[in-house]
């Protein structure tokens, strides 16, 4: 099994659909760093030798953010938007949509299970 930067890559997949398990590459970035390391993208990843583990490693660590940085850099710029009290950054504390999505309607991911307001009943005189 591959084992690349603390994750394990799926067996049976070809490389360059096995790449993408790791958080911040897709599969753009996947050929790019198969076509610069020379390794056929047809290729298993279980049929991988050490030295083509260890070359796509350090390609990906000397040229991309990946898994745990990249995680805490997004966390960090969150924070940053929140700190500062941007229109992203209050959104993002109150837990609404960020992006300009309409959230009268919709937006039940972000806002959560829907909260029934109770209707009162009108005084008789």
């Amino acid at each position: 099994m591959a084992r690349i930067l603390g994750i394990d890559l799926p067996r049976d997949r070809r490389i360059e659909a096995a790449l993408p398990y790791l958080f911040g590459i897709g599969l753009t970035r996947a050929r790019q760093i198969l076509e610069a390391t020379k390794i056929d993208p047809s290729r298993r990843s279980n049929d991988l030798t050490e030295e083509e583990i260890l070359k796509i490693t350090n390609y990906i660590q000397k040229n991309f953010v990946v898994e745990g940085d990249l995680r805490r850099e997004i966390q960090q710029n969150i924070r940053q938007h929140m700190d500062m009290g941007t229109y992203r950054g209050l959104r993002h504390r109150k837990g609404l949509p960020v992006r300009g999505q309409r959230s009268r309607t919709n937006a039940r991911t972000r806002k959560g299970r829907k909260q029934t307001v109770g209707g009162m009943k009108k005084k008789e005189e």
